[in-house]
């Protein structure tokens, strides 16, 4: 009874601690932070619903009618009737129009995902057995990010999904990613934003997300990779744009692809 009550209680009361990662009982979706996400969640759950469960309603009441209007006691003497044509044309012509129905808006939904708008930061990401590498190729910024281990923990960071080396993104700014994978097959998933691709290797996907509002967002790997499959989380932390530039300054230092001299290190801090 008090797993129920939580269930509903999760569902009737929004948390914004709750939404950026999953939590115990849930049910649906996490809450949408971006606008690609907000049309996969309202698709859902504004037309395939009701389609589903008018579906399911309408058979459930076919079964029932045939096992009551054609059980044995009711006809002693069975129906010869091998076919109707009326009821052929309709069971074919209505599944194909449901088909259309839901087709329009998905395509939709998949050509907004497909077509990249003009980015304001590029992210290359990195899928290795079992951890992710991110690289920021227009800022000489390369790094590792790894699960933290459960003895490791600091308080608030959830298990399986903390990572050492969080991805950090400006807040309302066109992110790029641009997805590929070392040796085996990964996915880079964020539910939050709506966003998965497959990590190939020798091949660069790409998708994009807008993060609506400031916050630390978690994913995980979502293709069947090996062994440690369930040990390469995802960490995104959203920050204001002055927040981004700070980072942004010491990840030069501290994660530069390339060794930066003093007098680099100097004219960047001067900026």
């Amino acid at each position: 009874m008090k797993k129920i009550l939580y269930i509903f209680l999760t569902i009737l009361i929004s948390s914004s601690a709750l939404a950026n990662q999953p939590f115990d009982w849930q049910l649906g979706f996490q809450k949408a932070a971006s606008e690609s996400m907000r049309d996969i969640v309202n698709f859902h759950n504004n037309l395939l619903l009701p389609i589903i469960i008018a579906i399911s309603v309408f058979v459930l009441f076919l079964m029932v009618y045939a096992c009551i209007r054609f059980r044995a006691s009711a006809n002693p003497i069975p129906s010869k009737r091998t076919h109707n044509v009326a009821v052929e044309v309709l069971w074919t012509l209505i599944p194909c129009l449901i088909l259309i129905v839901m087709a329009v808006p998905s395509f939709k939904i998949l050509y907004s995902q497909d077509s990249i708008p003009k980015a304001d930061v590029t992210v290359k990401a990195i899928g290795y057995q079992w951890y992710w590498g991110y690289e920021y190729p227009d800022q000489n910024i390369y790094f590792d990010s790894y699960m933290i281990e459960d003895k490791d923990l600091k308080e608030n960071q959830p298990r399986l999904l903390a990572v050492d080396n969080e991805l950090v993104v400006p807040v309302n700014k066109v992110i790029k990613v641009m997805i590929t994978a070392n040796d085996v097959l990964h996915a880079w998933a964020l539910p939050s934003f709506g966003v998965k691709r497959d990590a190939v290797p020798g091949r660069i996907n790409e998708t994009w997300f807008k993060a609506e509002k400031v916050g630390t967002y978690y994913g995980q790997c979502s293709e069947l990779c090996g062994i440690k499959h369930a040990f390469m989380p995802i960490e995104v932390r959203v920050v204001t744009d002055e927040e981004y530039e700070e980072w942004l300054l010491e990840a030069k230092v501290k994660f530069a692809k390339e060794i930066i001299k003093e007098d680099q290190y100097k004219k960047l801090a001067s900026k």
